[in-house]
Order: C-alpha cells, then sequence, then structure tokens
C-alpha cells in the first residue's frame, strides 16, 4: 500500500469509527487531546497521523490499531477468475441471497456493495449478502435477526459471539443467521435502487456507480477486474474488442 493509499485507508477508517460512535470532529479532540483541526486534516486524508496519534484517536473511539499483513494481490486474480467461471444463479444461490431476501419482507434495504456488483454482471468473489438498511429502520432489522437467531461477528476475538446482535451495538455490521452471512451498511437514506431482473425475481440494487463511491474493497476489485479485461482486449461485459 503506498502512503496514500494509507493516508486514505486511515482517513476513511477513523471517520467511519467516529460516525458509528455518534460523535463530532471536537467531541473526538477532546477525548483525544487533540485540536479539532487536526482531526478534520486526518480524516480529510490531508496528513499521516504518526502511530501513537492514531492509537490516542481509536481509543478515544473504545477500538485500537491492529496491523495485519495480506496476502499477495495474485490471491485476487484467482478469486475473480473463480467466480468468472460460475454461473450467476450458482453464486445467488451459494450467497442464499433468495431466502434472505424473503426472510427481511417488507423492511426496507437495498442489496449493496460486492452483492449489487454481482448482479449487474461483475464477477467478484463475495461471502455474504450485503444491504443498506435505515438507521430509523433499526428496530425491524433486529427483529429479522432475532427471528434469524443471528450471531454477531466479534473482530477483535475473531469469532461469532453472542450478545446483542441489533446494530446500534459496537462492532463490525456482520451477522450469521439461519437464513445466511448478512453484512449491514446502517445509513440516514436508502441509495436510489435500480432494479434487476432475473428469473421471475426482482432485486431492489444500488447502481455500481454508488457502490464504488461507498464500497472501497468493491470499487478497487472492479477496478481490477475492469484492467484485466482491458489487458485481455476485452469489453466490461466480457465481449473481444
Amino acid at each position: 500500500m503506498t502512503e496514500s493509499r494509507l493516508v486514505q485507508e486511515i482517513a476513511r477508517t477513523l471517520r467511519h469509527e467516529r460516525e458509528m460512535a455518534g460523535l463530532t470532529q471536537q467531541a473526538l479532540a477532546v477525548r483525544a487531546g487533540l485540536s479539532q483541526a487536526a482531526v478534520a486534516r486526518i480524516e480529510r486524508g490531508d496528513r499521516l497521523p504518526s502511530l501513537t496519534t492514531a492509537e490516542r484517536l481509536l481509543a478515544a473511539l473504545g477500538r485500537q490499531l491492529r496491523i495485519e499483513v495480506e496476502p499477495l494481490d495474485s490471491h485476487l486474480d484467482a478469486g475473480l477468475d473463480e467466480m468468472a467461471g460460475t454461473a450467476l444463479a450458482e453464486r445467488i444461490d451459494h450467497l442464499r441471497l433468495d431466502p434472505i431476501m424473503d426472510a427481511l419482507g417488507d423492511l426496507p434495504y437495498v442489496l449493496a456493495g460486492g452483492t449489487a456488483a454481482l448482479l449487474q454482471g461483475a464477477p467478484l468473489p463475495v461471502d455474504a449478502v450485503e444491504i443498506a438498511v435505515r438507521w430509523r429502520d433499526s428496530p425491524r432489522f433486529t427483529a429479522f435477526l432475532e427471528r434469524g437467531r443471528a450471531q454477531r461477528w466479534d473482530a477483535r476475538w475473531q469469532e461469532w459471539g453472542g450478545g446483542h446482535p441489533e446494530p446500534e451495538e459496537p462492532g463490525e455490521h456482520r451477522w450469521r443467521t439461519r437464513f445466511g452471512e448478512l453484512r449491514a451498511r446502517v445509513c440516514d437514506e436508502l441509495p436510489e435502487p435500480i432494479e434487476i431482473r432475473l428469473g421471475e425475481r426482482t432485486y431492489p440494487v444500488e447502481p455500481l456507480v454508488e457502490v464504488e463511491v461507498t464500497d472501497r474493497r468493491t470499487a478497487e476489485l472492479l477496478r481490477r477486474h475492469r484492467r484485466r479485461l482491458a489487458a485481455a482486449g476485452e469489453a466490461p461485459d466480457g465481449s473481444t474488442g
């Protein structure tokens, strides 16, 4: 990861954690013993904080910094190749997308992230159904999680745990339910969806242009997929040039 990417990664992470905690930049600055201007510069990606500063900011949010080593990017190409060779219907079935949608019922939601990209033709590796849901619908979403006997992912202990599944509780918005695995982006308003029809089913889907703004991981995979198509002399739809 280049320094510019690292700056943006830290900026996005800090902003996300602060917003999840319901704090203003000023409130976080007071907790961490920094100025509001310093917090703003870090969140804009104008500066790369020292490790000490990053730890102070995250500690003020009840979080801690963890450094991980990722495999070389070749594993991403392998995942893209595997998905390209798998029929969309098979991928949807593997995700248990339809059972999850049936269980969500009339809860307002939009399919988001990698799931949205998959339904729009991008052969991305996706390991869970991803949705966007509104904060004001949290009680209804919690009721769905309780019906599904949901276990929430505990990133600290790297395991599925018990406790409170509701999205207001701190932690990743990732659950394992009896319907299938689910990730959620909880937001103030849902993105305006497009409708994707496959067979007899219609899916409310976040447009790719929005996915690339809201989901960094999916955006990186989409860019990688397009570069590979261009290198192979293919158009984004898979036809040859």
